[in-house]
């Protein structure tokens, strides 16, 4: 088969298509001939040296894919060559096939067509499994999502007025805005424009977001527990703005509130099934019922997944960018 590979860590141009082996699929494992992939903050680290696979994952990029069923490991049930799926990765999209442990597969969603569902499995499972499973976001409450307009905000945005929450968003242009109130965004913020605190808490009559989804990090860590209400969690996901940041207990402490950190792709496989199948049960009826959709900004050969990195690094999409094996 062919797989895009990082021979040396750098820019782009670092990303090589080339001939390697076929997986072969373990115990408890299905071998997928991959449809897409898409492209993911965590593919560009690893192709910067900077996020090394967990041990036993393939060595190439890719997060998430879908495709077809190709072969059974030892072990699996509940699956037939041929069927059509999704799959949550610790690595290997980028590659016309990967294996895959059986718990991190979703079937497809009706009305989706095999490419765009490849949009699904990681924001999907990162969306649920922080603001609901950890932060547990509940009907009638505020949550800040900051960057609206990326993969995961775009799933967050949708998924947060699906329970009946109230949904502020940051994002660093007004067409992005603009995109995120189509979506069902309430209050919109131009970070670069408008400080977010002071607008939340115009916005909440002072009282601040209940849950605050934060792919920033350290930057925005002490203006997030600011923006905080009482009784508030914050979720950080993601480190664009550095690692380390000062935070004011005394802040905490008077809000009774909570900051809870994590990353997907590490967790061990029976956590990831367990977050895959409380996916498959709530978020997939609401897709099939026409509640949420993938947010697609554009689909690329895979061939071409350094000009899928480049149009992530730019930061000018909407949603998620796709790169197709056909």
């Amino acid at each position: 088969m062919h797989a895009i590979t990082i021979p040396e860590p750098g820019g782009p141009e670092a990303l090589v298509w080339a001939e390697v082996p076929d997986p072969v699929p373990g115990e408890g494992e299905v071998l997928v001939d991959v449809a897409a992939s898409a492209v993911n903050r965590a593919d560009l680290l690893q192709r910067q040296g900077f996020y090394e696979p967990p041990a036993g994952a393939s060595p190439y990029p890719g997060l998430e894919c879908s495709g077809r069923i190709a072969a059974l490991g030892p072990g699996v049930s509940g699956w037939v060559v041929g069927d059509e799926v999704c799959a949550l990765l610790a690595g290997g999209g980028y590659a016309e096939k990967v294996a895959v442990p059986v718990g991190q597969l979703l079937p497809v969603p009706q009305g989706l067509d095999l490419v765009t569902v490849a949009a699904l499995p990681e924001v999907t499972a990162t969306v649920w499994s922080n603001m609901f499973m950890i932060a547990h976001l509940r009907p009638g409450e505020t949550v800040l999502i900051h960057g609206g307009a990326s993969g995961v905000g775009t799933m967050a945005i949708q998924l947060a007025k699906a329970v009946g929450a109230r949904v502020a968003v940051t994002a660093g242009t007004p067409e992005k805005l603009e995109r995120c109130a189509e979506l069902g965004a309430d209050i919109l913020i131009d970070y670069r424009q408008q400080d977010f605190v002071d607008e939340l808490r115009k916005a909440t009559q002072g009282d601040g977001a209940d849950v605050i989804l934060d792919i920033v990090g350290a930057k925005y860590l002490d203006r997030n527990v600011r923006a905080l209400a009482v009784n508030g969690r914050l979720a950080v996901i993601g480190l664009q703005g550095g690692v380390k940041g000062e935070l004011n207990l005394a802040t905490l402490l008077g809000k009774r509130a909570a900051v809870t950190a994590t990353s997907l792709r590490g967790r061990p496989l029976g956590e990831k099934a367990s977050i895959v199948a409380a996916v498959r049960e709530h978020v997939w009826p609401l897709i099939e019922g026409g509640r949420i959709r993938p947010v697609v900004d554009r689909e690329l050969p895979l061939r071409e997944a350094a000009e899928g990195h480049r149009v992530l690094e730019s930061g000018t999409h909407v949603g998620k960018v796709l790169l197709r094996t056909d």
